[in-house]
């Protein structure tokens, strides 16, 4: 890579190219890149560019990053999620809806009512394909997603488990123990005691790395006054429904609809806004900073008892007929 760079940049400089936007796309496969590259910064050889780098390992992008304290310039990480509903309907559907936060999201919805069946029809695709480009391919050519596809992903997560050398058995077993929490809260202690795991914290260990991949994220308890109990349970929800029929192939743990259903909403809105869960006496599935405040989401995918809050002043309702016109109305990233 060093001899790569140092030939193009002696070749601008014959051509009086003063500045440039150099893209070195899935740098993580090129054994210790950062060396080449922060060398020739410190030299001032890159002082009038842009570098964009690539790499489809998340968690190696995000080690490798810390190379390069002070050097980043007005640099920015930027992260690739799968596709959001709303740009799954953009994208398959060319439907061009009103879309907006969640302050204002039920205008957004009424406007968007008129499309309604399209909506729920796409939806039911999106539960199957989620936002990953290959299962939507295979879903609209063969109508449905392929085991090959599956056992492709598969192979890539356990690629990367193995970089950050975690044993794949015991992964599969903290990964069967999540699907059958089936989102409701579950401690770092329960997850050790209900697989092969040492202790707790090499249970948070795995957690992690499994965030850190973008596989699943954790969401706390906040508590009225908006304390965050960290030491609490956690409510683990999947960041994607391939990702959750996947690892349901994966585990031989069947997921349930509601729960897939509900891992979409989280995923949906911790992209935008901080995002948490109460139980107490009474239970909130999930938890949004908006403009200061706390709203609420309970996601009812057929009869479930639900008693509000009195703290939360605001609380969405979210059913099989709601649900995919107020996700298709979400400004899917922050303003």
């Amino acid at each position: 890579l060093g001899e790569i760079l140092d030939n193009y940049i002696l070749a601008r400089e014959k051509w009086g190219v003063k500045g440039s936007i150099i893209i070195l796309d899935e740098v993580t496969f090129v054994e210790e890149w950062y060396r080449a590259v922060k060398s020739r910064i410190d030299r001032g050889k890159f002082k009038n560019d842009v570098l964009i780098v690539t790499g489809s390992s998340s968690i190696e992008v995000l080690k490798q990053r810390e190379y390069f304290p002070g050097r980043r310039g007005y640099g920015k990480d930027i992260f690739f999620h799968p596709l959001s509903f709303s740009e799954y309907l953009e994208k398959f559907f060319k439907l061009e809806l009103r879309k907006g936060g969640v302050e204002n999201i039920e205008d957004c919805i009424n406007a968007n009512r008129i499309f309604s069946e399209t909506i729920m029809r796409a939806f039911n695709n999106y539960l199957a394909t989620g936002g990953f480009p290959i299962p939507i391919i295979d879903f609209f050519t063969y109508g449905k997603v392929r085991n090959e596809t599956r056992k492709t992903y598969i192979d890539w997560l356990r690629s990367d488990w193995r970089k950050t050398g975690k044993n794949e058995k015991y992964m599969k077993e903290v990964l069967s123990y999540i699907l059958r929490a089936s989102g409701t809260p579950i401690s770092w202690l329960s997850i050790s005691k209900n697989t092969s795991l040492a202790s707790p914290h090499t249970a948070q260990s795995y957690i992690e790395t499994l965030e850190n991949l973008m596989v699943l994220k954790v969401f706390n308890l906040i508590q009225p006054n908006f304390k965050v109990m960290y030491r609490r349970n956690k409510k683990i929800h999947i960041l994607d429904p391939f990702l959750h029929d996947t690892l349901s192939y994966f585990t031989k743990v069947e997921v349930r609809e509601d729960v897939k259903a509900e891992s979409i909403v989280a995923s949906h809105l911790s992209r935008v806004y901080e995002t948490y869960y109460w139980r107490n006496k009474s239970e909130i599935d999930l938890i949004s900073i908006v403009n200061n405040k706390q709203v609420g989401f309970e996601v009812k995918w057929g009869f479930k008892h639900y008693v509000k809050p009195r703290h939360i002043g605001k609380v969405f309702i979210l059913n099989r007929e709601n649900l995919p016109i107020f996700l298709a109305s979400l400004n899917p990233t922050k303003e």
